[in-house]
Order: structure tokens, then sequence, then C-alpha cells
């Protein structure tokens, strides 16, 4: 049986505007970022004659919009595409077609119309921070969205939504294998103990085995005990603040250790997954869609001359190995620390599914998932998106001292 080529579809409330995707991921491969190209279906008696426009944002939110105050407002977009749809512009403006578009155009009639939007290279990639229980309508988060809406009701029932995300593949390693090296030198003792801490490469892919190298020289008089590692995510919110949130997502602990002038060479496998971490506050997920889940959010990565604060959220990984250093004067803990990339791996090519001749809608449908409840439209359709809002901090702070502020002066 051939394959078919799956297109998201979902309608306005008053179904007069349909929008059809072919994907919602819009991956960036390093040298760009594939287009979005869909095709809106209009009821033009609905619309009495008014133009429809579809967006393409990039939008950091934090907080809920009902706890906007003051004007000051807790969500800002990083980027809008805008493009006129219906009625069609004239020939010598429209954009070349897709081949996915000119199927869906034959297959959908006259009333259908083609849209194609672009978004630049210097954009962060999807991200939220994992909800907890009480963090109802709350969230903190880098989301897109593709929106089609009416000229003169931008979000009336003539208007529909829907949540993409932006994914970056993980390059290529070619680069020496990371490693961290590190001289120790202790009170009383004539000899250093040396510490070397390597990985196998600097990128793994979601769901990979971390394998790390470990080897100590103890030269030292003391003696060494209790070896840990850990992979840490440390997420950044640098938008506003430079909130900072570290979460250890593996961890090995051992009874493993080095007595003083011998040597140790093992290696250690930790396994960075969202499945054990489930229902851990604060920690960043890649943006998730429909029933499908997700996993711990990818290394966030920059192009050069881009302001990191323009990122929204910034994530990085390391991996951490701990362990205590005993001797006659007490003990001391020694820790060396190696970052490392978390990304989606490259996939092998395959076939373009552009060439299948079978398309299958698939209907947009509110879904809700184990630790991040949510999907498109939660807010327009009397839902809520449940997703992690950071209640410390000095943006924290911030918030809660204008909301309190607000509700003096509307007594007053």
């Amino acid at each position: 049986m051939s394959p078919k080529r799956v297109v998201f579809k979902k309608a306005s409330p008053d179904k007069s505007a349909t929008i059809y995707v072919a994907s919602r991921d819009l991956v960036d491969r390093g040298d760009g970022v594939d287009p979005l190209d869909g095709v809106l279906v209009v009821d033009s008696s609905q619309l009495g004659g008014k133009p429809v426009y579809v967006t393409l944002s990039c939008t950091f939110v934090y907080g809920r919009r009902d706890e906007d105050v003051l004007g000051a407002t807790f969500r800002r977009d990083l980027f809008v595409a805008t493009r006129q749809v219906f009625p069609e512009p004239p020939e010598q403006e429209r954009p070349a077609r897709s081949k996915i578009q000119e199927k869906l155009l034959r297959k959908l009639g006259r009333h259908a119309f083609p849209f194609f939007l672009e978004l630049p290279d210097n954009l962060p990639n999807s991200v939220t921070l994992q909800p907890g229980p009480s963090d109802v309508g709350k969230k903190c988060a880098v989301e897109f969205r593709v929106k089609a809406f009416r000229a003169d009701q931008p979000d009336g029932r003539s208007s529909v939504s829907l949540t993409v995300r932006k994914v970056q593949f993980g390059p290529r390693d070619v680069e020496p294998s990371p490693f961290a090296e590190t001289t120790f030198d202790f009170l009383m003792s004539d000899k250093p103990l040396r510490v070397r801490l390597s990985l196998p490469k600097e990128t793994f892919g979601h769901g990979e085995p971390l394998r790390a190298e470990v080897r100590i020289a103890n030269w030292s008089n003391r003696k060494v005990k209790d070896i840990s590692l850990s992979v840490e995510q440390v997420t950044k919110v640098v938008l506003y603040s430079n909130d900072k949130y570290v979460k250890s997502v593996a961890k090995e602990e051992t009874s493993d250790g080095v007595a003083s002038g011998c040597s140790l060479a093992k290696s250690y496998t930790l396994y960075p997954r969202l499945e054990p971490n489930k229902e851990r506050r604060g920690l960043a997920l890649d943006g998730h869609l429909k029933h499908q889940d997700t996993n711990l959010a990818s290394s966030s990565t920059m192009k050069q001359e881009v302001l990191k604060e323009l990122q929204g959220i910034w994530v990085s990984y390391k991996l951490l190995l701990k362990m205590t250093a005993t001797g006659p004067l007490g003990s001391s803990e020694v820790r060396v620390e190696l970052p490392f990339r978390l990304m989606h791996p490259k996939p092998e090519d395959a076939k373009d599914t552009n060439e299948c001749d079978d398309i299958a809608f698939e209907d947009f449908k509110r879904s809700f998932l184990r630790g991040v409840i949510g999907e498109d439209d939660e807010e327009e359709e009397g839902g809520v998106l449940n997703a992690r809002w950071p209640t410390n901090g000095r943006l924290g702070r911030r918030k809660k001292s204008l909301i309190e502020n607000a509700r003096s002066l509307s007594r007053q």
C-alpha cells in the first residue's frame, strides 16, 4: 500500500474559513527554515466581501491574558508575517506553488487559495516550561502559531488558528570528542588529583544513551569516594530577566572510590529522557502538538549577530561529575563540568511524501497529555493551556507586584 500524505485541517467556529497545512513542523536545517505552505478554503458568502489574511507568528508568553494589567503585557511577538490570501493578489505577486499545494487545490476546488509564509533563521525553537498541578491557564513558552482571520474581525468567529512548532536538527559531529580535564591540589599534599571527563561526541539525539568516560589519577594523599554523574538542564528566561532554572534530568550515583596512589578508568551510562521527569515543575520541553508526546527541550543555538535576549528562553545541557575527597583535615567536594548538546537527530534521507497521490486529512481535536495539557486555541475556545509559569525569580515578583498594585487601584 502506497503511503499517504497527512494534511492537517482546522475550521473556524462559523465554518467560513478552513486552514490546511501539510506539516506542523518548521525545521531549521542550518542554512534556512522550511517554509509554511498551506491552503485556505473560504466561504465567501459568509465573509461579506471582506479580505482574509493569514499570519505566522513567534511569541514569547509569560502568564495568561487575564492577568495583563495597567497596559503591561506578558506576551511579546518576536516575529509576525502576514499575507493576504483572499481575494488572491495579482498573479505577478503570487509565490510559486508547492507540489502539495497543487494537489490540495485540485482536491478542494475553486474556493481554495494557497498561502506561503517564511521564517527568518534567527528565531528560537519552540519550547515550554513544564507545568505544575496548580498552574492552570498559566504558561511560560516560546510558541509559533498560524492564524487566518477576516480583516474587520481579527478575533471573531471567522478566525481560525493552530499551533505549529519550530524544531532544529543537530549538526553532524566532525569535531574531536569533547572532554574536560582538571587538576586539584590539596593542602598538605605534595601531589595532585587529576580528573578527566569525556564524551564520545558533542551532540546527542533525544532518547539516545549518554556514555561518559571517567579517568581519575589520584596521586594525592586524599581518598576519593562517592563518585556520581548527572545530566543537568539549565534554562534561562532571557527576554525580560535572567531567571535561571537548573534541573537534573538523569543521575547515576555510585559507591565507586579511588584510594591514594591508585587510578580509575570507567564508563558510565546516563539516560536524559522526559519519561522519568514528567511530574517535575519548571522542566523545559520541546513544543508539543496534538496527541503526540513531547521530549526534553532541545539545546538552544544562536546565529552570529543575533541578540540572545530575543531568544526568549535559552536551554543548555551539561554533564556534571562529582566526588568527595577525604583527608586528615576533613573532606571537600570535587566537581567537573562538560557541556554538550541534546537535539533532534537529522533523519536519513526518506522518500518525498510530496510525490504521494493519496492525501489523508487529519482534523483538529483537542486532547490532553500527561504532564503537558493542551492543544491549539485553548484560550479562544474556553479551554486552558496548562504549562509551567514560574512564580519565583525577579520576573515572577515583578508580575505579582503589578497585579497587586492594579487591584489596589481598582478598590480606590
